[in-house]
């Protein structure tokens, strides 16, 4: 079991360094509309998303699906420090507690 949550955790990873590429895509200006979704982050983002989905289901092989949204939720811990690392993001007393209701969500689930 500890093997498919690793790679469900690898899995939510993956996705949320996509969220930060599509982010980057669209905080910039493009010439035209094509530019806008035929550019290397976008391109980028959506292939690491296709990739997230097909470990997900690898993942979802060895493990009950009730854990899927749990594990899930770690996603949100990752952009908090992702978006603060990568697009220099300031963490907010708000962002913090709201991500603790999250820990202690996953905790209160598996506990």
């Amino acid at each position: 079991m500890i093997k498919y949550v690793s790679i469900f955790l690898v899995s939510v990873l993956i996705a949320s360094f996509s969220q930060i590429l599509l982010k980057i895509s669209a905080d910039k200006e493009h010439k035209s509309i094509v530019s806008e979704y035929l550019n290397f982050n976008v391109i980028a983002g959506y292939g690491l998303l296709f990739l997230s989905t097909i470990l997900t289901i690898a993942a979802y092989k060895g493990l009950d699906y009730k854990n899927g949204p749990i594990i899930e939720s770690v996603g949100y811990i990752y952009v908090l420090f992702l978006s603060s690392i990568i697009l220099r993001e300031k963490i907010t007393k708000n962002k913090i507690m709201g991500n603790i209701l999250i820990i202690l969500g996953i905790l209160i689930f598996y506990i």
